[in-house]
């Protein structure tokens, strides 16, 4: 059976009722079988028991080689279109995980624009002090609507020494007073990843002509231009 990311998600949800289902991470070793009740491994569980979840459910897919970069799951034999990256976070927490390497990513999406189009299925999941796994909010997200700028940069990074490392998450589902929006739109998004491979020292010298390198080949792909603002033009819209 061949499912769209979209169908994997609604079947998730309506056929599987995963917000209503409870789990327990169980231990064996020799004689020795414990309850895990350390959160912060129950992120890399779910990746596997979602691929045990697509097994058991007849769902066709194809796993990625490359772990540092998305997708996790070709889940169509093209491999240019339904692609499936899996996220999961303690949802008493902010979101914690990467979404990928800066450097990686900006140089992907010139020579692979169809990146921009992975679908993200994100995890929101708890753990009680008695090691009950719920997951208590499931999303499907594109990579715009769960990114943001920061104070500094354009693009919410992890930075070291005024080094870029990997490309953070915002916190999408809360409208609280002091967050930054989202992206509303790939365009602007784009907008963002230009104007951070002009910040970042390490990219600085590719920025003269990023953005068209990447504006030809996204239309070699797609047969159709897409109109990038300046990030100039549309910051004051994300920084308030």
């Amino acid at each position: 059976m061949r499912l769209t990311a979209q169908e994997v998600y609604n079947k998730l949800i309506d056929d599987d009722k995963i917000l209503e289902l409870q789990g327990q991470i169980k231990f064996y070793f020799g004689d020795v079988d414990i309850i895990v009740k350390q959160k912060d491994v129950v992120g890399n569980i779910i990746q596997e028991w979602l691929q045990g979840w697509l097994d058991k459910r007849g769902i066709e897919y194809t796993l990625s080689q490359n772990t540092q970069m998305p997708p996790d799951f070709y889940l169509n034999p093209n491999k240019t279109i339904d692609l499936l990256e899996v996220k999961a976070f303690n949802r008493s927490a902010s979101p914690g995980f990467d979404i990928a390497d800066f450097r990686m990513y900006e140089e992907e999406i010139i020579d692979k624009p169809y990146m921009l189009d992975v679908d993200y299925l994100i995890f929101g999941y708890d753990m009680s002090d008695a090691g009950i796994v719920t997951v208590k909010d499931l999303w499907i997200k594109k990579v715009w609507e769960i990114t943001r700028c920061m104070a500094n940069w354009a693009l919410n990074l992890q930075v070291k020494q005024n080094v870029v490392h990997k490309i953070r998450p915002g916190v999408w589902y809360s409208t609280q007073r002091g967050n930054f929006p989202m992206f509303t739109c790939l365009e602007d998004f784009i907008a963002a990843v230009e104007e951070t491979v002009y910040q970042n020292p390490k990219t600085h010298n590719e920025a003269a002509n990023w953005k068209n390198r990447f504006l030809a080949s996204y239309k070699r792909h797609y047969a159709r231009d897409l109109n990038v603002p300046r990030w100039s033009d549309i910051a004051t819209q994300y920084r308030g």
